[in-house]
């Protein structure tokens, strides 16, 4: 996790920092709906490597935004969901995706 003084001093800034990613967007905007597991987040995510999918997910787990839940099965299941501050973006993604769809359908 980023402390506070490493993070710009710009808001906006610091949250293009954390979920600012191509990618990054993508899963927040599937973990939003339900929890995942790794190999449905990368169907899902066509043209995702296994590594920036795998980098990502620590990333967001570190800055808090996803938790990551381990089941004790064999073999072991993982699934991946929004924490409490992820859902916290719900707006941003929400905003994101009406202005996507008005700039869609414009004249």
């Amino acid at each position: 996790m980023v402390t506070k003084e490493e993070l710009p001093a710009c808001p906006v800034a610091t949250t293009v920092q954390l979920i600012g990613s191509k990618w990054k967007l993508l899963i927040m905007r599937n973990l939003l709906d339900r929890p995942w597991r790794f190999n449905e987040l990368r169907k899902d995510s066509e043209g995702i490597s296994q590594k920036v999918l795998t980098d990502s997910l620590r990333s967001m787990e570190k800055d808090g935004i996803i938790t990551r839940t381990v089941y004790p099965e064999v073999p072991p299941r993982v699934e991946y969901a929004s924490s409490e501050l992820g859902e916290s973006m719900r707006p941003i993604i929400k905003a994101m995706e009406q202005w996507g769809l008005d700039y869609k359908n414009r004249d």
